[in-house]
């Protein structure tokens, strides 16, 4: 029975899973209303937004699980990678928890915990697994042979894709977060209106998407009086096609019996409908999370962190936060 606390960027969230499989209880505080005004998240206010929010969130993740701190067998946090001032609120409180509790801490990476939100759902998932993590930060495809056994297959040169789709939304003037509200615009929006180029779609597994940014932002200024739902359609078509064609070269490349989708842009209504229907067209499994499996959450740390408790270990308490950690 594990208590995680998951602050790597702005959601304030806190989980109790059972046996790395049953989830107790999964809450996120979002700041999403406290960077709109900003147009992004802001590191310092973030921090501070977490110092306020943990411990009501920790104490709400607890009653929702109906269990007391002598039912639990270790606290977990994400370690990283991040906003190393949000990482510190989470780590902090985790490590205080578990000296006042006397219980193990266990430090899990935001990545990692990403894989094992696939697993939450999907426990009998076949493998090898291909798991494509898609966030604000992060582009990745991913070989899963086992849990804790991962190979790196490609990766974004330059923007990740939901960083490219915060910059076209804020381009556009739609706000922030980018990638929600391209999503609502793009379904009343003719994707075929404008074809944006494919970064990269023909060569191996990484990812460019700055270039299909660039390209939103000249056609604008060639075409001022352009739709923003039929540029929002067309680009957001081009970003899914990149990533569910780099997907299914993956899995054919290892030989996957299974395709996963992961990270915040999961929640992306075309990606998950494209990626499901692509794949499972191809004879293969495709798992397409909850979304609130998908957006960061506590409770993809705490199934990291039984298998990660189990196998390695507890984590030192002198072990800190690291903003780039990387995955593999």
């Amino acid at each position: 029975m594990i208590l995680a606390i998951e602050t790597s960027c702005d959601e304030t969230a806190a989980a109790v899973v059972r046996d790395g499989r049953e989830v107790l209880s999964n809450v996120v505080s979002s700041q999403v209303d406290l960077h709109a005004e900003f147009g992004g998240v802001v590191p310092e206010v973030a921090s501070r937004a977490h110092l306020d929010l943990i411990v009501p969130v920790v104490r709400q993740a607890l009653a929702e699980a109906d269990v007391r701190p002598a039912d639990l067998t270790a606290v977990a946090a994400t370690h990283g990678p991040g906003l190393v001032g949000a990482l510190l609120v989470g780590v902090s409180a985790a490590k205080a928890l578990s000296v006042a509790w006397n219980l193990p801490y266990v430090g899990v990476n935001h990545m990692e915990g990403h894989l094992f939100a696939t697993l939450l759902e999907r426990p009998d998932l076949p493998l090898p697994a291909v798991v494509l993590l898609v966030s604000g930060g992060h582009t990745l495809l991913v070989e899963m042979r086992e849990p804790g056994r991962y190979r790196l297959l490609g990766s974004t040169v330059d923007d990740a894709a939901g960083e490219a789709f915060d910059k076209v939304a804020r381009y556009l003037g739609l706000g922030y977060p980018g990638g929600p509200l391209i999503d609502r615009l793009a379904v009343t929006g003719d994707r075929t209106a404008i074809r944006f180029p494919r970064g990269l779609l023909n060569e191996g597994l990484d990812f460019s998407f700055s270039g299909m940014k660039t390209a939103v932002v000249n056609y604008v200024r060639k075409h001022p009086d352009a739709d923003n739902a039929d540029l929002s359609a067309g680009f957001q078509e081009a970003v899914v096609d990149v990533l569910v064609t780099k997907a299914l070269r993956a899995a054919e490349s290892v030989g996957a019996a299974s395709v996963c989708l992961g990270g915040g842009v999961a929640a992306n209504s075309r990606l998950r409908e494209v990626f499901a229907e692509r794949i499972t067209e191809a004879g293969l499994t495709a798992l397409v999370p909850a979304r609130s499996f998908c957006t960061d959450n506590a409770a993809m740390i705490a199934a990291a962190a039984s298998w990660r408790l189990a196998n390695d270990g507890p984590t030192p308490l002198d072990d800190g936060a690291d903003p780039s950690l990387r995955l593999l």
